[in-house]
């Protein structure tokens, strides 16, 4: 029998947020929580603020961590990070071994919500896309897993839209 305590069992937190500045807030938590893989459903990126020199720091240290670690994200149209975001694509090609950016088939390009979920434990949510009304759940197991589950549905009716490269003529 050992002497070691039992580990204490992680506790679900919910937040709810109605703001812009709330919703930053809430990805910037998300991404300080230990995890292996980021799942990001977004239809554009734009809200996520890829171009701010912090928020590329803070992918960048998730997934510099460890070699395991992995970002997967799926948008409806891939322009804004293509044409608007070229700190984001400078991440992108130092790191094209853990990311992916796909976009959705045409079938599914009317999912009006967007969420991020790292492994199966936190995520953050907007139910929809064009507002950044949503919550935050850090160590809920339940629901974390529902999104990843879903995450690998859409994903499945996704393809690759993000080149690292340039190839021109």
């Amino acid at each position: 029998m050992s002497d070691a305590p039992a580990p204490q069992p992680r506790s679900t937190e919910y937040e709810r947020f109605e703001t812009e500045e709330g919703f930053q807030r809430a990805v910037d938590r998300l991404l300080e929580q230990p995890g292996r893989e980021l799942r990001v459903f977004d239809p554009d990126l734009a809200a996520l603020r890829l171009g701010s020199v912090e928020r590329i720091a803070r992918l960048e240290r998730f997934l510099q961590a460890s070699r395991t670690r992995r970002v997967m994200i799926v948008v409806h149209d891939p322009d804004y990070v293509t044409r608007h975001a070229p700190r984001m694509m400078s991440l992108f090609a130092r790191h094209t071994h853990a990311l992916q950016i796909h976009r959705t088939h045409e079938e599914i390009r009317e999912l009006p919500d967007a969420f991020l979920v790292l492994d199966a434990a936190h995520y953050v949510r907007r139910p929809v896309a064009r507002f950044f009304r949503g919550a935050i759940g850090l160590n809920d197991d339940a629901e974390g897993l529902a999104m990843r589950a879903r995450f690998l549905e859409i994903w499945a009716a996704s393809f690759p839209a993000v080149s690292s490269t340039t190839v021109g003529l």
